[in-house]
Protein backbone atom coordinates (compact mmCIF):
# COMPACT_ATOMS: atom_id res chain seq x y z
CA UNK A 1 0.00 0.00 0.00
CA UNK A 2 2.70 2.02 0.95
CA UNK A 3 4.65 1.96 -2.00
CA UNK A 4 1.09 2.95 -4.44
CA UNK A 5 0.42 6.04 -2.21
CA UNK A 6 4.03 7.28 -3.33
CA UNK A 7 4.47 5.69 -6.50
CA UNK A 8 3.00 8.06 -8.86
CA UNK A 9 4.68 11.08 -7.21
CA UNK A 10 8.05 9.70 -7.71
CA UNK A 11 7.68 8.50 -11.10
CA UNK A 12 6.59 12.43 -11.91
CA UNK A 13 9.95 13.22 -10.59
CA UNK A 14 11.70 10.33 -12.49
CA UNK A 15 9.70 12.10 -15.87
CA UNK A 16 11.02 14.67 -15.27
CA UNK A 17 14.42 14.16 -15.37
CA UNK A 18 14.40 11.74 -17.85
CA UNK A 19 14.36 11.85 -22.01
CA UNK A 20 11.59 9.32 -22.30
CA UNK A 21 9.00 6.85 -20.31
CA UNK A 22 11.53 4.14 -20.45
CA UNK A 23 14.37 5.99 -18.96
CA UNK A 24 12.01 7.11 -16.49
CA UNK A 25 10.83 3.82 -15.55
CA UNK A 26 14.27 2.21 -15.39
CA UNK A 27 15.40 5.65 -12.77
CA UNK A 28 12.39 4.80 -10.81
CA UNK A 29 13.36 1.34 -10.05
CA UNK A 30 17.30 2.06 -9.54
CA UNK A 31 15.36 4.63 -6.99
CA UNK A 32 12.91 1.97 -5.16
CA UNK A 33 16.00 0.05 -5.05
CA UNK A 34 18.06 2.38 -3.24
CA UNK A 35 14.68 3.26 -1.06
CA UNK A 36 14.33 -0.17 0.29
CA UNK A 37 17.87 -0.85 0.33
CA UNK A 38 18.55 2.59 2.90
CA UNK A 39 14.85 2.55 4.47
CA UNK A 40 16.51 1.51 8.16
CA UNK A 41 18.51 4.85 7.74
CA UNK A 42 15.21 6.64 7.47
CA UNK A 43 15.21 8.44 11.60
CA UNK A 44 11.49 9.46 11.52
CA UNK A 45 12.85 12.87 11.74
CA UNK A 46 10.98 14.56 8.55
CA UNK A 47 8.59 13.70 6.28
CA UNK A 48 9.07 10.28 4.76
CA UNK A 49 7.88 11.56 1.39
CA UNK A 50 10.43 14.07 1.54
CA UNK A 51 13.11 11.45 2.39
CA UNK A 52 11.76 9.04 -0.71
CA UNK A 53 11.60 12.21 -2.82
CA UNK A 54 15.28 13.22 -2.33
CA UNK A 55 16.28 9.63 -3.16
CA UNK A 56 14.24 9.92 -5.86
CA UNK A 57 15.83 12.90 -6.95
CA UNK A 58 19.34 11.79 -6.23
CA UNK A 59 18.74 8.36 -8.41
CA UNK A 60 17.73 11.10 -11.26
CA UNK A 61 20.85 13.57 -10.74
CA UNK A 62 23.21 10.11 -11.16
CA UNK A 63 21.55 9.12 -14.50
CA UNK A 64 21.99 12.80 -15.29
CA UNK A 65 25.57 13.28 -14.90
CA UNK A 66 26.36 9.99 -16.75
CA UNK A 67 25.15 11.93 -19.62
CA UNK A 68 27.03 14.49 -21.41
CA UNK A 69 24.02 17.01 -21.24
CA UNK A 70 24.16 19.84 -23.32
CA UNK A 71 24.08 23.41 -22.51
CA UNK A 72 23.40 25.02 -25.60
CA UNK A 73 22.44 28.13 -26.98
CA UNK A 74 19.00 28.90 -28.64
CA UNK A 75 18.48 31.30 -29.82
CA UNK A 76 14.51 31.37 -30.99
CA UNK A 77 13.76 33.18 -27.83
CA UNK A 78 12.37 36.53 -29.55
CA UNK A 79 9.34 37.36 -27.85
CA UNK A 80 6.63 36.98 -30.01
CA UNK A 81 3.78 37.31 -27.87
CA UNK A 82 1.29 40.44 -28.52
CA UNK A 83 0.40 40.43 -24.16
CA UNK A 84 -2.05 37.82 -23.25
CA UNK A 85 -4.99 38.79 -20.43
CA UNK A 86 -4.41 36.93 -17.10
CA UNK A 87 -7.24 35.11 -17.19
CA UNK A 88 -5.76 33.01 -20.56
CA UNK A 89 -2.97 31.41 -18.40
CA UNK A 90 -5.94 29.91 -16.20
CA UNK A 91 -6.87 27.46 -18.94
CA UNK A 92 -3.98 25.42 -18.67
CA UNK A 93 -3.72 22.15 -16.33
CA UNK A 94 -0.53 20.95 -14.45
CA UNK A 95 -0.03 18.08 -17.08
CA UNK A 96 0.20 21.17 -19.63
CA UNK A 97 2.50 22.78 -17.96
CA UNK A 98 4.50 19.65 -17.33
CA UNK A 99 4.84 18.99 -21.24
CA UNK A 100 5.84 22.41 -21.90
CA UNK A 101 8.69 21.38 -19.53
CA UNK A 102 9.59 18.17 -20.89
CA UNK A 103 9.88 19.94 -24.50
CA UNK A 104 12.38 22.13 -23.33
CA UNK A 105 16.27 21.74 -24.47
CA UNK A 106 17.66 19.49 -21.97
CA UNK A 107 20.33 21.45 -19.81
CA UNK A 108 17.29 23.81 -20.01
CA UNK A 109 14.79 21.39 -18.37
CA UNK A 110 17.39 19.81 -15.77
CA UNK A 111 18.09 23.25 -14.54
CA UNK A 112 14.64 24.83 -14.54
CA UNK A 113 13.44 21.45 -12.64
CA UNK A 114 16.71 21.46 -10.05
CA UNK A 115 16.29 25.07 -9.57
CA UNK A 116 12.41 25.97 -9.42
CA UNK A 117 10.77 22.46 -8.29
CA UNK A 118 13.35 21.16 -6.03
CA UNK A 119 14.86 24.37 -5.15
CA UNK A 120 18.56 24.15 -5.49
CA UNK A 121 20.46 27.19 -5.38
CA UNK A 122 22.59 27.82 -8.64
CA UNK A 123 25.57 27.31 -6.88
CA UNK A 124 24.73 23.92 -5.78
CA UNK A 125 23.04 23.12 -9.40
CA UNK A 126 26.73 24.07 -10.79
CA UNK A 127 28.40 21.93 -8.36
CA UNK A 128 26.14 19.36 -9.30
CA UNK A 129 26.31 19.41 -13.23
CA UNK A 130 29.66 20.32 -13.09
CA UNK A 131 29.10 24.17 -14.91
CA UNK A 132 29.71 27.51 -13.27
CA UNK A 133 26.53 29.25 -11.58
CA UNK A 134 26.26 31.61 -14.28
CA UNK A 135 25.37 28.89 -16.72
CA UNK A 136 22.66 27.71 -14.72
CA UNK A 137 21.12 31.62 -14.43
CA UNK A 138 21.28 31.82 -17.47
CA UNK A 139 19.92 28.40 -19.02
CA UNK A 140 16.86 29.50 -16.11
CA UNK A 141 16.58 32.51 -17.63
CA UNK A 142 16.87 30.94 -21.15
CA UNK A 143 13.86 28.34 -19.95
CA UNK A 144 11.34 30.53 -18.22
CA UNK A 145 11.85 32.65 -21.75
CA UNK A 146 10.96 29.17 -23.97
CA UNK A 147 7.87 28.73 -21.47
CA UNK A 148 6.69 31.70 -21.56
CA UNK A 149 6.76 31.87 -25.38
CA UNK A 150 5.26 28.64 -25.85
CA UNK A 151 2.63 29.23 -23.27
CA UNK A 152 1.42 32.62 -24.95
CA UNK A 153 1.64 30.22 -29.03
CA UNK A 154 -0.91 27.79 -27.05
CA UNK A 155 -2.78 30.50 -25.53
CA UNK A 156 -3.27 32.32 -28.67
CA UNK A 157 -4.29 28.87 -30.65
CA UNK A 158 -6.90 28.44 -27.43
CA UNK A 159 -7.93 31.68 -27.89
Amino acid sequence: MLYKAYAGKMMTICLRYSKDKMEAEDIFQEGFIRIFQYLHQFKFEGSFEGWLRRIIVNTALKNVSKKRISFAEVNDLDDHSGGLPPYAYSNLGAEDILKLINQLPEGYRIVFNLHIIEGFTHEEIAKILKIQPATSRSQLVKARKMLQNQINVLQKIAV
